[in-house]
């Protein structure tokens, strides 16, 4: 039951909000989680999680309050945990510190959880208010909530073209399709996911670092989709994969040994249509505990994913440009046979970066 008593409660649920978006990168497989304490109408204490493994966003406030925060109010964009995991359970410091109401934005989608602990708090008199901006609290979560129930991970299609869909000129030229705002735009959505994703012809024709290059932020971990292992041995994935994590998806495991011994890791999985299986891949790479996948290939990779139904969400940046002729387009492959079989993207969103243009949306299959 939603208690939502005046506007205040939306303002400090959208400062929780922004205060969880500062953990992106940082404590994936686990969700983004702000929180605010609000007493005498003013924030005394706020926080978020900021690292895997380390203190939930609700301890975290407590914890910085300038004051006792009996009485107090307590604004979190999830439900607050009430299993043990890497840190005790945030409801059991909740009512030991006495606080008198918690506002709530989502509940958590675990099936730990699941509003058990909303009775908990009431059963300790504490009033509870949810579903706060629960839009805006579970879009943020995403990447979260597929994971938790699924144990495989969302994957978002990223990909660059001009006006007449080609994602290079005839010459397989590509930098670049769009200016500095959107490949800005790109790193930070390379910091916001675990891993990123491309196929071997993107390896060896444009040999890229896949690294995050703005500053404050991790790496994702780098997958590369190679059948046969025809990665490069002197390529910039292999020699520098003792210092990013570079996973090799292939499904041979003759030579396998040449990559693990630079530091990569090789997983073998099924076939399918003469290359990797994705689905299998992404049972694997769960088992990894990678939460979301940044899927950076070129039109084969990019229909293999669709055609294998990963695909959960796609990114098009697009250029205000005409390369004409023949040249590549950002999905290729077979496609599908009839307009009323296109695969269609659900709540789009445009938007204007720069002097390009980025349509984004949940795949609907």
């Amino acid at each position: 039951m939603v208690h939502i008593t005046d506007d205040s409660d939306i303002k400090y649920m959208e400062q929780a909000i922004a205060l969880a978006k500062k953990g992106r990168g940082w404590v994936n497989p686990n969700p983004l989680v702000g929180a605010v304490i609000v007493k005498d109408h003013k924030i005394i204490g706020q926080g978020y999680h900021e690292k895997y493994g380390g203190n939930h966003a609700e301890v975290n406030a407590i914890e910085n309050s300038r004051e006792s925060v009996e009485g107090a109010t307590l604004y979190v964009t999830l439900e607050p945990c009430r299993h043990h995991g890497k840190t005790p359970p945030c409801v059991n410091r909740i009512i030991k510190e006495k606080i008198k109401r918690v506002v709530i934005g989502t509940l958590d989608p675990n099936e730990l959880m699941q509003g058990k602990s909303i009775k908990i708090l009431r059963d300790h008199r504490i009033e509870v208010s949810e579903g706060v901006l629960a839009k805006e609290c579970s879009q943020m979560n995403e990447f979260f909530e597929k994971y938790i129930k699924t144990k495989i991970p969302f994957v978002a299609m990223k990909y660059a073209m001009t006006l007449d869909g080609k994602i290079a000129t005839h010459t397989q030229k590509s930098k670049w399709i769009t200016e500095r705002p959107a490949r800005q735009q790109v790193q930070d959505l390379r910091k916001a996911y675990m891993g990123i994703m491309v196929g071997v012809n993107t390896i060896i024709q444009d040999d890229p670092q896949l690294t995050y290059r703005l500053t404050d932020g991790n790496s994702p971990i780098r997958i590369i989709c190679d059948t046969y292992l025809r990665t490069p041995l002197d390529s910039n994935v292999v020699i520098t994969a003792r210092k990013v994590k570079t996973i090799i998806a292939t499904g041979v495991s003759q030579g396998k040994e040449k990559y693990e011994q630079q530091g990569c890791i090789v997983i073998t999985t099924k076939i399918k249509n003469m290359e990797v299986d994705l689905q299998d891949l992404m049972k694997k790479l769960g088992q990894l505990k990678i939460d979301s996948i940044l899927l950076e290939g070129g039109g084969t990779l990019n229909w293999s994913a669709l055609d294998q139904k990963i695909v959960d969400k796609v990114y098009a940046y697009i250029a205000p440009k005409i390369f004409g002729g023949d040249a590549l387009s950002a999905v290729s492959g077979q496609g599908v046979s009839l307009p009323d079989q296109a695969i269609q993207l659900d709540q789009t969103v445009i938007e204007k970066v720069g002097c390009d243009y980025l349509i984004k949306g949940k795949v609907m299959y």
